[in-house]
């Protein structure tokens, strides 16, 4: 099965400008996870999650309204195209120990596909739960 058959193509993004605090707003009014951080071009600069804003800005104890996306973002993230197989979206997923990867076409993002879409697929139940499983082992390994 490839990507193009599991990801969100409806794509909620956020410019490098843009603060943390419209980050956070705009990953709960959309029920996400994580935001791909779009230049104005429509090419993908990064991505911030909803752990990046805690542990990178309000735990650090810098204002959300004034910090820009771009200080507290991943840069260079793993990325999967549409035509790639879910397995290797899987396998990305456990090596980066990310949930959640960017599908990019001629430079731009076009979907999100994450674990949980994995997850609801049967023919991919064995490559999701694997690939939770090293994320899981790891993050035990690092407390």
């Amino acid at each position: 099965m490839q990507v193009r058959d599991l990801m969100n193509p409806i794509v909620v993004s956020i410019t490098p400008e843009e603060s943390a605090a419209l980050a956070a707003r705009l990953l709960s009014r959309h029920n996400l996870g994580a935001l791909p951080v779009c230049g104005g071009d429509g090419g993908l600069r990064g991505i911030v999650t909803d752990r990046d804003i805690v542990t990178r800005c309000v735990a650090a104890g810098r204002d959300p309204g004034r910090i820009p996306v771009s200080d507290i973002m991943s840069q260079a993230p793993e990325t999967v195209t549409p035509d790639q197989e879910t397995s290797t979206a899987a396998r990305k997923m456990a090596c980066r120990q990310v949930r959640r990867l960017p599908v990019v076409e001629e430079g731009r993002v076009v979907g999100m596909v994450s674990l949980g879409d994995l997850s609801k697929c049967s023919a991919c139940d064995m490559e999701a739960a694997a690939a939770l499983a090293d994320i899981s082992q790891n993050v035990r390994s690092a407390r």
